[in-house]
């Protein structure tokens, strides 16, 4: 365990002392404020014809709901490039060779890595969520969509970064990682929308779809299944990148 967090700690600071992490931090937070705003401008424009609907949606359905929905999307996009050199630029600057040679097992690599790298996007989480909390100022928050919310976005950022991390390990130019992962998230996220647009039921693809389970969370239902799928998506690749790496050993 030690281990796991000196390599996690290590992994996350690193990311700071490049101008990748903080140029991320402040698009992202440009952009999912401009959203933001926007969903409030639309929720005062609609406040006095919501007055006289009876169980009209409130400022949770409205702002909370769109805005990690958009969240998600921008962070399908970002997380490849915050994962992309966990592990093959440590290869390419052959430092890898010395953190192989080094006295800690595979798994401590893997997970404090993971770790450190799912730190950063933890704090874009938590930035995402003082926007809604500033609403509380003047105005009332549905708390148990607004925590299925940021319990399926915190899912979802955890699921992309195993995905990341695990292309990490097989690729040979952080690029060619970046690529790879932002194409499985991809194709993950639109999986169920061929069952959709062709009116069949496909069950498969509606389990491997990482969108339909993320949408689920959202609205506020949460059950065993979803959470599972993330659960085993996360693990699955962590587990991969373990046996990736243990590759890597070998031929050392």
């Amino acid at each position: 365990m030690n281990m796991i967090s000196a390599i996690a700690w290590r992994e996350f600071r690193t990311q700071f002392l490049s101008p990748l992490a903080w140029t991320v931090l402040a698009i992202l937070q440009f952009i999912l404020a401009f959203v933001f705003l926007s969903q409030v401008e639309t929720f005062t424009m609609l406040q006095p014809q919501l007055a006289g609907i009876e169980n009209a949606p409130g400022l949770t359905d409205i702002i909370v709901i769109p805005l990690f929905g958009n969240a998600g999307i921008i962070l399908l996009l970002v997380t490849p490039l915050l994962t992309m050199r966990l592990v093959c630029e440590e290869r390419r600057n052959f430092t890898l060779a010395l953190l192989l040679s080094a006295p800690v097992s595979n798994v401590d690599i893997i997970v404090g890595k993971y770790l450190g790298s799912l730190g950063l996007l933890l704090i874009i989480v938590s930035l995402i969520t003082l926007m809604p909390l500033s609403l509380l100022s003047g105005g009332t928050l549905d708390f148990g969509k607004l925590f299925a919310n940021v319990l399926a976005l915190v899912l979802l950022v955890s699921a992309f970064t195993a995905a990341g991390l695990y292309m990490s390990t097989i690729a040979g130019h952080p690029t060619v990682a970046a690529m790879g992962t932002f194409g499985l998230l991809l194709l993950l996220w639109i999986l169920d929308w061929t069952t959709s647009m062709q009116d069949q039921s496909n069950k498969l693809f509606e389990y491997l779809s990482i969108l339909k389970h993320f949408q689920n969370i959202q609205s506020g239902l949460i059950n065993s299944s979803d959470i599972s799928y993330f659960v085993l998506f996360i693990v699955g690749f962590i587990l991969l990148s373990i046996l990736s790496l243990d590759s890597d050993r070998l031929q050392k």
